[in-house]
């Protein structure tokens, strides 16, 4: 295969030849059993669609469908509707609705986990009070719960702007934690992920806004199956983890380090609810079933290398870390376009997206690098980059 010639963040290029083995990553076989792990899943927009980005999302249902069965077909779990489904940044609360009610049926067609964002974004922008929040957090829980899914509740917007300290978030997700008729994950995610949640449980204080969060969770244990944590600070994960109850679990989020918490140490362990394996959905179930069998070691030597990568889609403004996943999923042939709801697919540079397939094709990922190297080469065409 001929050498693409890629340009770099400094304003230069390099040639690069691609890998032509396919990605080794095979389907296994029975549910993972050491670590509970779900993909947070993209959408597939539209391309066809003539739209706008202030439009509603318009998404492909047949191809967003078919790659929620590609990730549960290796054993994960899906979480929909979070952020890395452009949740509140291209797809609105009527998309996610839907987007909910098609998941939890396609999951129950054929076994698969699925677990689904609750927030507050059909709520119109501007200032709301506690009840109104509270009963757009309940609308939402209930449509969560009606389909048989199980339900995250998501760190919402609208309670960060309406709550006035950490009393207020005590009372909200006391309240919802009591209408919950099954146990629910609880999300923490940072400010680098959404600014809008700087200062959520009540304090930009970490170490205080952590006893809100663990007095909430003590008040309600056998309400809260696990917690979700999206800090990108490995540290305060695992200090987290260790004060949490008897039976709550603990999902990583933390894009940055997850091999290491996943692995765990000698008091305990993260299981996985990510962004990141999105686009190493098969590999990280791999890895995952290599942990299954006691090999710690095996299981770090496959995931560690794909870190690098990691970083990399979410480096600052991390909340646009979505433009990659998309990207690859165009390349690894699960979707025949890149276009995304919003018009997010501009959100990151060309030398960003080139480092990107760089990375993602020396890990093998992709099930067909030809297919892969012949659509970067025409985006590289596309965008002035002559090949």
């Amino acid at each position: 295969m001929s050498a693409l010639i890629l340009p770099d963040a400094g304003g230069g290029t390099h040639p690069y030849t691609p890998r032509t083995e396919p990605s080794r990553y095979a389907v296994g076989e029975g549910p993972l059993v050491s670590r509970t792990v779900f993909s947070a899943a993209h959408v597939v927009a539209d391309p066809f669609a003539d739209t706008s980005p202030d439009s509603p999302a318009a998404v492909d249902w047949d191809a967003t469908l078919a790659f929620r069965r590609h990730l549960w077909s290796h054993g994960l779990g899906v979480a929909e509707a979070m952020d890395t489904a452009q949740r509140g940044m291209g797809l609105d609360w009527a998309g996610a609705a839907e987007l909910i009610r098609r998941s939890a049926a396609e999951a129950k067609s054929v076994g698969g986990a699925v677990a689904c964002g609750v927030g507050t974004d059909q709520l119109a922008a501007g200032a709301h009070d506690l009840a109104t929040v509270t009963a757009a957090y309940e609308e939402q829980l209930a449509l969560v719960e009606e389909t048989g899914a199980q339900a995250i509740l998501m760190a919402s917007r609208a309670l960060a702007a309406a709550a006035t300290g950490p009393e207020d978030y005590l009372a909200t997700y006391g309240h919802l934690l009591r209408q919950a008729g099954e146990p629910v994950i609880l999300h923490w995610l940072g400010p680098m992920f959404d600014p809008a949640l700087d200062g959520y449980w009540g304090s930009a204080d970490l170490d205080a806004a952590t006893e809100t969060f663990l007095d909430v969770i003590a008040a309600h244990p056998d309400k809260v199956d696990g917690i979700k944590v999206s800090l990108l600070d490995a540290r305060r994960e695992v200090e987290l983890r260790r004060r949490l109850p008897e039976g709550v679990r603990c999902y990583t989020g933390d894009d940055f380090h997850y091999p290491e918490l996943i692995a765990g140490d000698e008091r305990g362990f993260s299981h996985a609810l990510l962004g990141i394996f999105d686009p190493l959905g098969p590999l990280a179930a791999q890895a995952v079933r290599v942990l299954d069998t006691g090999d710690t070691d095996g299981f770090r030597k496959l995931l560690d290398p794909t870190v690098e990568l990691s970083r990399h889609l979410f480096r600052t403004p991390t909340r646009f870390y979505k433009t990659g996943v998309v990207f690859l999923a165009w390349l690894a042939g699960h979707q025949t376009h890149f276009t995304m709801v919003g018009g997010l697919q501009s959100a990151r540079s060309l030398p960003h997206l080139a480092k990107a397939y760089e990375l993602a094709d020396r890990l093998g990922l992709f099930p067909d690098p030809e297919l892969a190297a012949t659509r970067m080469r025409a985006l590289l065409n596309v965008q002035g980059v002559a090949q």
